[in-house]
């Protein structure tokens, strides 16, 4: 049964189709687009698909981006379905005060974060990352539980609030250094450190509340400009919103 599984983040549409929902599985076909160009993926990269017979979707852009995209869907005879925080699903139970108003990418990405622990038989805290527009970073006990994450901007936004809000101040093309000696290069450390140090903080906050070393799982799109900056042991998971979405899909076709 070929799945097609859909991740609609602020900037961009991820997708993958697969030969059937099943954790660990390779996609045969995999894209993405601006949000821009969603109104050209069925005349596009969606027209020379093998028609998928279901479909999963992650949606954290607006109604009217997911009402585009379900538009272009019409290509196929298939349903979208999309996530919805929920209390309980895919092996982890959901700690956030209101359950539903977790945004679904993060709800996914620590479901599929669950599931490659499951995978692998491991047991242990999890610390999961996800580096795009914004940053998530959020805490998953070895039970399954979520305990509670940070959202902080990510690094271009970091850099348009200090280039609107200050005089003199541009976007930087500078490096990452310890100790930056002109002004492209404190910008672009500046905004690296921060978000690697809100993750090595929580990491600590993972570790004192669990009494064991947390996992750090970062995925993303921006997932590869945040590591090098991190000074605990992590893991570069590069599709995290997709393992979740194939093992959401997965446990539901088992139900009756």
């Amino acid at each position: 049964m070929s799945f097609l599984a859909i991740d609609i983040g602020n900037t961009r549409l991820k997708w993958a189709l697969y030969d059937r929902p099943l954790l660990g599985s390779e996609p045969h076909a995999q894209g993405a687009a601006f949000l821009e160009t969603i109104d050209r993926l069925a005349e596009g990269d969606w027209a020379r698909l093998e028609p998928p017979q279901r479909m999963l979707g992650c949606c954290v852009a607006s109604d009217a981006v997911r009402h585009r995209v379900e538009e272009q869907l019409e290509l196929w005879d298939v349903v979208p379905q999309w996530v919805v925080s929920s209390a309980a699903e895919g092996g982890v139970v959901n700690g956030y005060d209101h359950p539903l108003r977790l945004g679904s990418d993060r709800w996914v990405a620590l479901i599929g974060a669950r599931s490659r622990m499951q995978a692998e038989g491991r047991v242990a805290p999890v610390l999961v990352v996800m580096a795009g527009t914004a940053v998530t970073v959020d805490a998953l006990g070895a039970d399954g539980r979520f305990l509670g994450g940070l959202i902080l901007p990510g690094h271009g936004l970091m850099l348009k609030a200090l280039e609107s809000g200050t005089a003199g101040l541009r976007v930087p093309t500078g490096e990452v250094r310890d100790f930056p000696t002109n002004t492209s290069d404190a910008l672009t450390s500046g905004g690296n450190y921060a978000i690697a140090g809100a993750i090595e903080r929580m990491h600590r906050h993972l570790r004192t509340r669990s009494g064991a070393e947390p996992v750090c799982m970062v995925a993303g799109g921006a997932g590869w400009k945040v590591v090098p900056a991190l000074q605990l042991e992590h893991e570069l998971v590069e599709h995290l919103i997709f393992d979740g979405l194939l093992a959401l899909a997965a446990e539901r076709s088992r139900k009756p």
